[in-house]
């Protein structure tokens, strides 16, 4: 049985003495008995949470320790091909909606629009461009 299983087990022979006592009891200890079995199961979420978070920051250390770049996802060439292309397909009714409503101002608009947002894309996936430092590789 694992750990989690066990404190399961816990949680449910608390739950089944807070019903045996209310049994006993009566209603009148309703708010109380239910107040203290929350109690146990706030602590127990608590302590799920804490433990999760620990072990996130745990492994966070490691990564950092090892100097291991921010993971890049496994499609993050096809995500950015196909990002670049949806641009350039957007970009030519967008131009055209520009230049019909505001003239040469409105292409200009849309063509300063379509570049920030490719530039935002590269930023987000290439953070080292705004440093100007290039991390290291390592082969």
């Amino acid at each position: 049985m694992s750990a989690l299983d066990a404190r399961d087990v816990d949680l449910r022979k608390d739950l089944d003495a807070t019903v045996r006592a209310r049994r006993e009891l009566g209603e009148e200890y309703d708010s109380a008995l239910v107040e203290s079995f929350l109690e146990k199961v706030d602590q127990r979420i608590d302590d799920v949470v804490d433990r999760r978070v620990r072990r996130h920051l745990a492994e966070q250390r490691m990564a950092d320790a090892r100097g291991a770049r921010r993971p890049k996802g496994a499609g993050s060439w096809a995500e950015r091909y196909g990002f670049a292309v949806v641009s350039l397909v957007l970009a030519i009714p967008l131009s055209s909606i520009g230049g019909a409503f505001a003239g040469m101002s409105g292409v200009v608009a849309t063509w300063v629009g379509i570049v920030g947002v490719s530039a935002a894309q590269a930023v987000r996936h290439n953070p080292e461009i705004l440093t100007g430092r290039r991390a290291s590789r390592e082969d």
